[in-house]
């Protein structure tokens, strides 16, 4: 829900700015900086519900290429392992790049710089939660069940 408010918030920005800049004769400076910020979360949280739903392109494409006796629960906990690791190395190097940028303001939103980056964190946490939570259904033999139906 995240992503679709922020992908609603682009459109408005977008539009904002086209009305600004040919109808008004006016562009808003602050439009085009704000719809890049929120490219930044609508990409972030949408790769989060893709690993939520297992609908990235790498976890289906890995066991594909195993024959059907190799794959197994085992092989399929390593590959959401190593996607929560990538989560988890998100979020620390998210965290590291937003302490070294903080001082740094952007001109037209007056924000600091590494407040864009430090958005990483939160849906980088919630592939990391969702890895996990593919972890344990699998070793309880369940499935879990995708955030859209």
């Amino acid at each position: 829900m995240v992503a679709v408010v922020g992908l609603m918030a682009i459109v408005a920005c977008v539009s904002f700015q086209v009305f600004g800049r040919y109808i008004m004769n006016d562009t808003p400076t602050w439009a085009e900086a704000l719809a890049l910020v929120l490219v930044i979360w609508v990409t972030m949280f949408g790769a989060a519900v893709g690993v939520r739903d297992a609908g990235h392109i790498g976890m289906e494409s890995l066991l594909v290429l195993v024959p059907e006796r190799v794959r197994v629960r085992s092989s399929e906990i390593v590959i959401h392992g190593l996607v929560g690791v990538f989560g988890a190395l998100m979020a620390y190097n998210g965290a590291l790049l937003a302490i070294s940028v903080m001082d740094y303001k952007i001109p037209t939103l007056g924000i600091p710089e590494g407040s864009t980056t430090c958005r990483w964190r939160s849906p980088a946490r919630l592939i990391l939660l969702f890895s996990i939570e593919h972890i344990v259904a699998l070793l309880h033999g369940t499935e879990v069940e995708p955030a859209w139906h």
